[in-house]
């Protein structure tokens, strides 16, 4: 939903690399799996030093840091979206993680943070309501 968005609002971004990021961010819980329903945030190097030594490129490896650690960091869009896809799959809303967003999105089109909010808004609250719903299915009940 948020790369589609980002397609009819123009947005340059490079859509592979959000897919792919999206498939192994988490790679990290394979040799942390106490992490996969409890908090933690050790999977997250723990990914990236996984994916590196099976010779994927660092800048998509980056992504198992990024999607957590984004506020200490300096982002892509394409690891800003998914940073914002990974707490809006889980229900939850984050302000400043979605203005970074739009922020960013506002600037890669030349516009005001103002005349991208609304689309970007409304779709980040349509995502998120269905949080809880997506959580349970996960966790198998």
């Amino acid at each position: 939903m948020l790369l589609h968005q980002c397609e009819k609002l123009n947005v340059p971004i490079d859509s592979e690399f959000v897919k792919m990021a999206v498939v192994i961010h988490d790679a990290g819980k394979i040799v942390h799996p106490h992490e996969i329903s409890a908090p933690g945030s050790n999977h997250e190097p723990a990914g990236e030093k996984m994916l590196l030594e099976k010779g994927i490129s660092p800048t998509l490896a980056r992504c198992c840091l990024s999607h957590a650690r984004w506020q200490d960091m300096e982002c892509s869009l394409e690891e800003l979206i998914l940073a914002v896809a990974d707490t809006l799959w889980k229900g939850k809303r984050i302000d400043s993680l979605e203005l970074r967003v739009i922020d960013h999105i506002a600037g890669s089109l030349k516009k005001d943070r103002w005349d991208v909010f609304p689309a970007l808004d409304s779709l980040f609250e349509a995502i998120a309501n269905d949080g809880d719903n997506r959580l349970s299915r996960s966790k198998g009940g």
